[in-house]
């Protein structure tokens, strides 16, 4: 479905690179999960294939989605995809939303972008395409009480600094989901909520992908392993912009075999004695270029 070759990311006048020379593949109903530090390059890969990078950043190499090439497609071209075909679930529930819009517009602001452009799909969405406002409210319910978020109406006419942490990372989830997408990228969907909340939030992803067409393929982003190895089936380890390890949950977590990963997963999992000295990189001869 998604095939990333030698893809590149750098920004500035002098070309500082985030993402280096990345190669990646996600199938259809895949959940691969992308770890590492913070700074190390995901959120710049996830808005790499969203076609979301600032005018200042430069892409190299070859992004394919479902055998289509993302790299230099017009943007007119690539909205069509972004929020149906692909959607991003945003890092920041409390900033991610417009703040000055209800929920409800912005919910089914999503659906009336692409019934505008494609008419012709509206029974896919099980809406008359002839009714698009009715019909859009509706379904803008629908997802919303889909995501557990409660009382969907009074959501709905709700401004965002309304609604709590947990109920805003549902709109998000809601807005991303709302077309039925082949593939969700999820940039730290749990960072800012707390723990309680974090495990519904889990729940509910697992069980949105799973309804998603079939099951939708998901690039499950973050720096907690924890949360990935709940969600997710492949795990892909990121440090200075490149991929340097790629396995199962299991193989990952239980027996990495780069020496970042080892010290990530042993900072992970606390497997430092009081008083011992951290360990750093250099301890494992991994070179930073």
């Amino acid at each position: 479905m998604l095939e990333l070759q030698g893809v590149s990311v750098e920004f500035g006048r002098h070309r500082v690179q985030a993402v280096r020379d990345v190669n990646l593949e996600i199938s259809g109903g895949q959940r691969l999960g992308l770890i590492g530090e913070s700074g190390s390059g995901k959120t710049a890969l996830a808005l790499a294939i969203m076609g979301l990078l600032p005018e200042n950043a430069r892409l190299t190499g070859s992004i394919r989605f479902n055998g289509r090439e993302l790299v230099g497609l017009p943007d007119e071209k690539f909205s069509r995809l972004r929020g149906d075909a692909i959607s991003l679930v945003f890092q920041e529930p409390m900033t991610a939303l417009d703040p000055t819009m209800a929920v409800g517009m912005q919910v089914a602001e999503v659906l009336r972008l692409h019934y505008v452009r494609n008419p012709k799909d509206a029974a896919k969405y099980r809406v008359d395409a002839s009714h698009i406002a009715a019909g859009a409210r509706q379904r803008v319910l629908a997802i919303l009480e889909e995501v557990g978020v409660h009382d969907p109406q009074r959501v709905a006419a709700s401004f965002p600094h309304q609604l709590s942490g947990g109920q805003r990372q549902r709109v998000l989830i809601a807005m991303a989901l709302i077309n039925r997408p082949e593939l969700v990228i999820l940039d730290e969907p749990t960072t800012a909520l707390d723990v309680r909340v974090q495990a519904q939030v889990l729940r509910l992803i697992g069980k949105e992908l799973t309804a998603s067409g079939g099951g939708a393929a998901c690039l499950f982003i973050s720096h907690d392993l924890a949360v990935v190895s709940q969600v997710c089936d492949e795990v892909a380890v990121m440090y200075r912009g490149r991929i340097v390890e790629q396995g199962s949950v299991r193989q990952i977590f239980l027996s990495p075999e780069h020496p970042y990963t080892h010290a990530l997963v042993a900072a992970a999992r606390g497997d430092v004695a009081p008083g011992e000295r951290l360990p750093v990189l250099e301890d494992f001869g991994v070179d930073d270029e």
